[in-house]
């Protein structure tokens, strides 16, 4: 029973908490703040089951999602919309973060919250559920029911909780997705209709789209892609779309920074990986198309780190610094590899990693001086020695240090990228350098040399409560930076056979290998990286070899 609902349970769990909040009196601010903080953690801990049991069947054959509930048009059938959750490796990484990410989240609040304290929980535990939606929803009704149920609870978060210019920073936010959310509703009702013109039936379910949606050709697949390509690239949010984001991030509470910069922007490439690649192939892979969404990816890579260098608010140029590393994650989707897209994820996944710990860094310091100014500090090592070396662990994460855990993703995009094609990596490479350029010297300014400001004199260190903030997530960059093998594993099978979507039909196209490291001498592995078809007639007769191509082709069941 537990099993079979799991996802359902996981999804619900912060809804439960944002119910029962409503019955507490809203002057019990602690008896809230605990409720609060255990719904939170019950929703990371009914969450954790999830690892094992996908781990045993993450290399299963299925048509699609694993863990499935619902089935198609059980919800309104009147319009074919049902109540359908699944999962494939890239949701369940993402899940995992979230539930994460959200009970941190609302830990770090305790004290930084201290009006309309009932609201505020019930508004981010409601927010947590929408993601979650987000990343489990199987049916396209409900996708975008769950997409536009966590637009509210953000607004309101930046809106009522937020700094001097949370009004317009709320509004901007808001207008902004709002409008790459009617873009999006229009491509879905396009499919939603051509799907009966094509079957006779209507329905919202994404197993049935995938099936027809490709097969709009011409102008109006052209004007779909870019439909919810733009809705998406705003929530990313892709260079020129970006500019919302750094007055969301410098307006937004700590915990709402970090749940932006954490979960909310991956909406934007998990839509790009789950619906405008699949649902368009033949779009994407057209020359110019390609070479678009490369040149914004590079811009930018280019243009955040540039920007985040001249920043004299460190919260601002973390924020600038979100539009370089989500730069990389774009990259390495558009280059259509099964390598940059499994690169791609798990920098989504280190990003929110190392960010969100940067936003909480940056917190722990407003709350103790009221500012966020670098010129206001210096020698912050002496007087908060523990929370100088967390902040040091996640600035070497955030700027790809070896054996951390942004270095991890970085490396297979840049692989990947310079196997497509060398001048895409070149440009792409200086975004790697400023990284490092303007996180050392954050940090220079900000903890070494002698303390200036009598006002940072008498700064207590991290309390207990902080601490237990950050050592989840320095102990994953350390984990995942020195064995990264499990993500590339959990990954093998849906950036397979989303490689083999998209360049299905593409004239010339040869996958490269992943994984090198065969048995067989290298001259009979060499068809591995032809077309689809010869693996799929060599699995039949040989023993596997492991080439995840070989693996996680969707039609290797029927061999």
């Amino acid at each position: 029973m537990f099993r079979s609902h799991i996802l359902s349970i996981v999804l619900f769990t912060p809804l439960a908490g944002a119910i029962l909040l409503l019955m507490v009196p809203k002057e019990n601010k602690n008896a809230i703040r605990w409720i609060a903080n255990l719904a939170a953690l019950a929703g990371f801990l009914v969450s954790l089951p999830l690892i094992p049991w996908f781990w045993a069947v993450k290399s299963e054959v299925t048509p699609y999602f694993k863990f499935a509930e619902g089935s198609t048009n059980n919800w309104i059938p009147s319009i074919g919309a049902g109540y359908q959750l699944g999962i494939d490796g890239i949701s369940f990484l993402l899940i995992i973060l979230t539930t994460l990410l959200g009970s941190i989240s609302i830990l770090s609040s305790w004290t930084a919250i201290e009006n309309r304290v009932k609201e505020y929980y019930a508004w981010f535990l409601l927010l947590q559920t929408g993601m979650l939606g987000v990343f489990m929803a199987n049916d396209f009704f409900l996708f975008f029911v769950f997409w536009e149920a966590m637009l509210v609870p953000m607004y309101l978060l930046i809106g009522i909780w937020g700094g001097p210019r949370k009004l317009y920073a709320a509004i901007k936010f808001f207008l902004y997705t709002l409008a790459g959310s009617v873009l999006m509703l229009l491509g879905i009702l396009f499919l939603y209709f051509h799907h009966h013109t094509v079957t006779g039936v209507y329905t919202f379910s994404l197993e049935a789209l995938y099936a027809t949606a490709p097969l709009i050709t011409g102008k109006a697949a052209i004007f779909l892609f870019f439909a919810f390509f733009v809705g998406f690239a705003i929530k990313v949010p892709m260079f020129p779309f970006h500019t919302w984001l750094p007055d969301a991030h410098v307006e937004a509470p700590t915990a709402g920074s970090v749940i932006l910069a954490g979960v909310l922007l991956k909406m934007g490439t998990y839509g790009l990986i789950r619906f405008s690649l699949p649902f368009f192939p033949a779009v994407a892979t057209i020359k110019w198309v390609q070479a678009l969404l490369i040149t914004l990816s590079l811009i930018g890579i280019l243009y955040g780190a540039l920007v985040s260098l001249v920043q004299k608010d460190m919260k601002k140029l973390v924020a600038y610094s979100s539009v370089s590393h989500l730069g990389f994650c774009t990259l390495g989707i558009f280059v259509f590899t099964q390598m940059g897209i499994a690169g791609s994820v798990i920098q989504q996944i280190n990003h929110g990693i190392s960010t969100g710990a940067l936003f909480l860094i940056v917190g722990i310091l407003y709350e103790r001086r009221h500012t966020r100014e670098i010129s206001e500090y210096g020698g912050i090592s002496t007087v908060m020695p523990v929370y100088a070396t967390i902040a040091l662990i996640m600035f070497m994460s955030s700027m790809g240090l070896p054996l951390l855990n942004g270095f991890v993703g970085e490396m297979p995009i840049m692989m990947a990228t310079f196997m497509v094609n060398k001048t895409w990596a070149i440009w792409a490479i200086p975004g790697v350098v400023l990284a490092a350029a303007y996180l050392l010297w954050l940090y220079q300014r900000v903890f070494f040399g002698t303390v200036t400001n009598p006002k940072n004199e008498k700064l207590a260190d991290l309390t207990p409560r902080e601490l237990a903030t950050f050592v989840p997530l320095v102990i994953l960059a350390l984990a995942i930076g020195l064995y990264p093998q499990p993500l590339f594993k959990i990954l093998d099978q849906p950036a397979a056979k989303l490689e083999a979507t998209i360049n299905a039909n593409r004239p010339g196209h040869v996958a490269p290998v992943i994984n090198a490291q065969q048995t067989e001498p290298a001259k009979e592995a060499a068809p591995a990286v032809k077309a689809p078809e010869t693996p799929l007639e060599k699995k039949a007769t040989e023993k596997p070899t492991r080439v995840t191509v070989l693996v996680t082709h969707p039609s290797a069941h029927k061999s």
